[in-house]
């Protein structure tokens, strides 16, 4: 019987089941199959024969830790089922996994990549400093412009178009569809951070993406005690990424592939209550006498507003919430978050427990000031990363804080 249908099940189903594999049999004929993923710590493993070994080289078995991992794999399953991919593969961190993709796309010497302007910044200095410094093309557009994003395409032909299905920390709504045509047009492959959305939201594969990315140590892990990063795609396009990954040593481990795996299995519940309390702040918020402007999907003032609606068909609008203090630089942003008493100003997002960030000194440190203005991101600016906890204790914290 095929207890693992993950095509017919829903995806808070999926969340709960997906990774379960057969364990050892200690009776012959009885394969047990565990309620929860045992973690496997080897590093090396051995055959009966010697053939067997080398038929495990020859077909990607587990010989080397480096090379595979029975948690690993059972993670990269569950996560390929929750996004409706075919495969996956895991990494160190979500910059691992973003690199990889890159890498496996195309990006070397000679070769372009348009991306979005204003991607999470760590992913910005990759593209702006390390791979330019390779050899590689860079053209940022702005996602939002059709146009500007076809003519990139048209002018520098590139190996990959990367968008963030919900920018960092500005929130901009990536049409996913209408940039796949794009993309492909131009012989390009689409490439989609969705650590923002979560499959929760939006399944980016269904709408014509050639690979998905996520920072699992966002959303997916949710508890904020691993880092991580996959990568869903078909399985014409896994060799590529393993044997990057086989070279460049950004393996997962065993251990956060497990909390990984037991994360995933509260993410719908997570992202729904975190959906719900975001879009009740942000309407709190854009009213608020101390505050200047709030940038959030779900409120009809952001200007992809329509577009996040269709997308997302109705599941919520995400759960980070970004806004400027009124008349407020860095000193304004540092006196509001220090008297924060349940909120924790910590460099992450996605967490159980509520974050809040400033991202002209941490996500988007790296960039000039020059650079953070180009890209709206202000001295005034707080990102918020709204936890599990009642509203009603949020937004008193917030409130007494402002």
């Amino acid at each position: 019987m095929n207890r693992q249908p993950f095509a017919d099940w829903k995806l808070e189903t999926c969340a709960v089941h997906a990774g379960r594999t057969a364990g050892l049999a200690l009776i012959p004929g009885l394969v047990p199959i565990p309620t929860i993923p045992p973690i496997h710590p080897s590093v090396t493993y051995a055959y009966e024969r010697i053939e067997d070994l080398d038929e495990a080289f020859a077909k990607e078995g587990y010989v080397y830790a480096r090379h595979g991992n029975p948690t690993v794999a059972a993670l990269e399953m569950a996560v390929a089922a929750l996004e409706g991919g075919e495969t996956a593969v895991a990494f160190a961190s979500g910059m691992a996994a973003i690199h990889v993709a890159l890498l496996a796309a195309g990006a070397r010497a000679g070769a372009a990549v348009v991306a979005a302007r204003d991607l999470y910044g760590a992913t910005y200095l990759l593209l702006d400093r390390l791979l330019r410094s390779q050899g590689v093309t860079i053209r940022f557009v702005d996602v939002t412009d059709l146009a500007e994003v076809e003519t990139a395409c048209a002018e520098v032909r590139p190996i990959a178009l990367l968008v963030e299905t919900i920018s960092n920390p500005l929130l901009k709504v990536a049409d996913i569809p209408a940039l796949a045509e794009i993309a492909h047009r131009y012989g390009a492959a689409l490439l989609v951070d969705n650590t923002f959305a979560t499959p929760y939201l939006v399944r980016p594969l269904a709408l014509g993406a050639d690979a998905v990315i996520h920072s699992a140590t966002k959303y997916l892990g949710g508890h904020g005690d691993v880092l991580a990063g996959v990568v869903v795609t078909s399985a014409a396009q896994r060799e590529g990424l393993l044997e990057v990954l086989k070279t460049t040593g950004a393996n997962l481990g065993p251990l956060e592939a497990w909390l990984l795996l037991r994360g995933l299995r509260t993410l719908v519940l997570r992202v729904e209550r975190q959906c719900a309390s975001a879009l009740a702040l942000a309407r709190w918020l854009e009213n608020h006498p101390h505050i200047r402007r709030v940038f959030y999907p779900g409120l009809p003032s952001h200007p992809q507003h329509e577009l996040a609606a269709r997308l997302f068909g109705g599941q919520g609008f995400g759960g980070i919430v970004t806004f400027e203090l009124k008349d407020a630089g860095q000193e304004e942003v540092f006196q509001f978050m220090d008297r924060l008493r349940l909120c924790i100003p910590a460099t992450s997002l996605g967490d159980i427990q509520t974050l809040v960030l400033y991202p002209a000194h941490s996500s988007h440190r790296g960039l000039s000031p020059e650079e953070r203005a180009a890209l709206g991101i202000t001295a005034g600016m707080v990102r918020l990363s709204v936890g599990i906890e009642a509203i009603e204790d949020i937004r008193a914290d917030l409130e007494q804080a402002l």
